[in-house]
This record gives C-alpha cells, sequence and structure tokens, in this order.
C-alpha cells in the first residue's frame, strides 16, 4: 500500500497527540513529523522538501487545494504545469507570508540558471559541478548541456527586462539562491522540455 506524503501530512494536522505519536513512531523517515515544533528553525531549515512546504502552508492553502486536486485527480499534466504548481507551493513557504505588492520600491527575486556545454561541462571538476548543483540534462530537449544555478552574477545578464510570474518569486536574493539550488530539479522541469 502506497501512502503518499500530503495525506500523512493531512492525517497529522487533524490527529490528537496519541495519533501524531502514533505517526511518529510508523513514519520515522519523515523528518518533519519528528520535530513539531520547527517554528523556530529558519525556514530554508524548514523546508527541505515539497512535503515540507505543503506541511508548512497547510492542506487549506489554495495552492495545496489546486494541487491536491490535480495529484489527488491523477489528472495528467505536463511536466512543467506540475513543476509549476508545486514551485509556487515552495516559494510561498520560503516567503512566509510575504507577497509582492509590485510597487516601484519594491525589490523580488527568482533564482538564474545556466544551461553549461558539453566542453564547459568537461572542464569543470568535481566540485565545481557540486558547487553549481549541476544536474543532468539527458531527460530534456536540450542536447549536450548541463543545468545548473548560477547567480546572475556569473553570466551577462540584463535583469531589467526579464518578465517573471509572481507566484514564484521570492523575498530577498538568499532565498531565491537557496530555491534555486535545493529544488533544482523542480526547476529544470518548469524551464526546460521534457523529452
Amino acid at each position: 500500500m502506497e501512502i503518499k506524503e500530503t495525506n500523512l501530512q493531512s492525517a497529522y494536522n487533524t490527529a490528537d497527540d496519541n495519533g501524531k505519536q502514533m505517526l511518529r513512531a510508523l513514519f520515522p523517515e519523515m523528518k518533519w513529523i519528528q520535530n513539531t515544533d520547527k517554528s523556530k528553525l529558519p525556514v530554508t531549515e524548514r523546508i527541505k522538501t515539497f512535503g515540507d512546504a505543503c506541511y508548512e502552508l497547510g492542506d487549506k492553502h489554495p495552492y495545496v487545494q489546486d494541487y491536491l486536486t490535480i495529484d489527488n485527480g491523477k489528472v495528467a499534466v505536463s511536466p512543467d504545469i506540475l513543476a509549476y504548481l508545486k514551485l509556487r507551493i515552495i516559494c510561498a513557504a520560503l516567503n512566509e507570508g510575504w507577497e509582492p505588492k509590485f510597487t516601484e520600491d519594491e525589490w523580488r527575486y527568482y533564482p538564474w540558471f545556466y544551461l553549461y556545454t558539453q566542453q564547459e561541462l568537461d572542464n569543470m571538476d568535481d566540485e565545481e559541478m557540486q558547487e553549481l548543483h549541476m544536474i543532468g540534462t539527458g531527460d530534456y530537449e536540450t542536447e549536450y548541456c548541463g543545468f545548473g544555478y548560477a547567480a546572475s552574477i556569473y553570466v551577462p545578464s540584463n535583469t531589467h527586462h526579464a518578465n517573471v510570474g509572481s507566484r514564484i518569486c521570492l523575498k530577498n536574493s538568499e532565498l531565491a539562491t537557496y530555491c534555486g539550488k535545493q529544488f533544482i530539479k523542480l526547476w529544470a522541469d518548469f524551464n526546460l522540455i521534457k523529452r
């Protein structure tokens, strides 16, 4: 029998103390369930997985509800749409209630990525590839390249014309960096075309 993490989170959220204790004993691999006083930790320590983000927002949050409608119904959606649904949940959780107002003095942040050629990959050592959080792109329509997180200072860039969805922007550059590195596979699904 397969138990979905989102269903486990819903059960945990509605359980009494005895039920929560039983779930912690049954699912010790679920780190989010083991530390019930996570609110004192920084958000980057609380949100390590998509499940953590769902738990942080709660199953009544509209973004989580949208995801559950698609996921529970097994509705077939393209990988980029599914990634978008997950990323907006993750970004909302990382932003801890902050939402963009789109005022002139407001800054919003978004992870930057870079596609490397095979030649560039061949010239990188393992440590550099690890630092850039490189992932292979064999599952994507990119030919010979790797997909890695990169801050905009590493490549020529001009951001004043960038169009970024407001639901996946972050309130500061540190969260954008963390989100880009921690959830790089979701960002690849969102930004690249799956084979």
